[in-house]
């Protein structure tokens, strides 16, 4: 199963740095943050997608996905959130991500209405996600935490255009449990993050292993082929220790588990 590290937990270090680290410390691949400050960043160059795009190919690390934050059924004009789509898709299929991770951020109305403005937007690029060769991913989030809330907004969206992300912290918070994530996701899922923490009242970012959450449970569910990626919200808890340090022995643990579940590992 391969593995992958979310840029998130190494802000504002430079997209060759990242590369390496990855590399020299057990990850096959990155979900690239996608916000200005950042080395990926909506407002790159063509020349600066095709540097980018050049230096994951020669370390062998892949691009899994476009971590940006549009809010896919967020109340209000349709216009900005498919100029943002439609950007993101571009750069994702410059850099050769094959998806663009995207937030529900539905607000506080009836969920049907925020059902039907993602519905609405998602079928509106289906065409040139398609052309691009890329999936945008919702993940499990805000006001669509559970795995069966994401499975509803995607109801009636091409599922070769738009899938879930799985983001086992907000699951676990939403009170689902693993087996019925997949469930819900089957079919539509893109790919896993994982993360670790003390518990519902502190989500300070802990070691793979070293919190609550049902990371093996979670992982023994998943197809062999399916991206892991470990997300690090190290901006949001200036209080976590520095990522770094810990990556190769995430790896490790990752990688344990999988083998401990009878699974190959890589």
């Amino acid at each position: 199963m391969p593995l992958a590290l979310s840029t998130l937990g190494l802000p504002g270090l430079a997209l060759p740095a990242a590369v390496r680290l990855a590399a020299d410390s057990g990850w096959d691949g990155l979900e690239l943050r996608c916000a200005q400050g950042e080395s990926v960043h909506p407002a790159m160059t063509p020349a600066e997608r095709r540097t980018a795009a050049a230096t994951l190919a020669a370390a062998g690390i892949a691009p899994i996905a476009l971590a940006g934050y549009i809010g896919v059924a967020a109340p209000g004009d349709d216009r900005p959130v498919l100029a943002e789509l439609r950007a993101s898709l571009r750069l994702a299929a410059d850099l050769g991500c094959p998806a663009v991770r995207v937030f529900p951020h539905g607000g506080d109305g009836p969920a049907a209405e925020a059902d039907h403005r993602a519905v609405r937007r998602l079928t509106a690029v289906a065409e040139e996600a398609r052309r691009l060769g890329v999936r945008v991913l919702v993940e499990t989030h805000d006001s669509h935490r559970a795995g069966r809330d994401v499975a509803r907004l995607l109801d009636g969206v091409p599922p070769d255009a738009a899938g879930a992300l799985w983001d086992l912290l907000h699951t676990w918070l939403a009170g689902e449990t693993p087996a019925a994530t997949r469930a819900a996701l089957v079919g539509r899922l893109g790919h896993v993050q994982v993360k670790d923490v003390a518990g519902p009242d502190d989500l300070t970012p802990l070691p793979l292993g070293a919190g609550r959450l049902p990371i093996a449970d979670c992982l023994r569910l998943l197809p062999p082929d399916c991206w892991v990626c470990w997300e690090y919200e190290a901006p949001w808890h200036p209080s976590a220790a520095p990522l770094p340090p810990l990556l190769a022995q995430g790896a490790r643990s990752l990688r344990s588990w999988l083998s401990f579940d009878g699974r190959p590992s890589r």
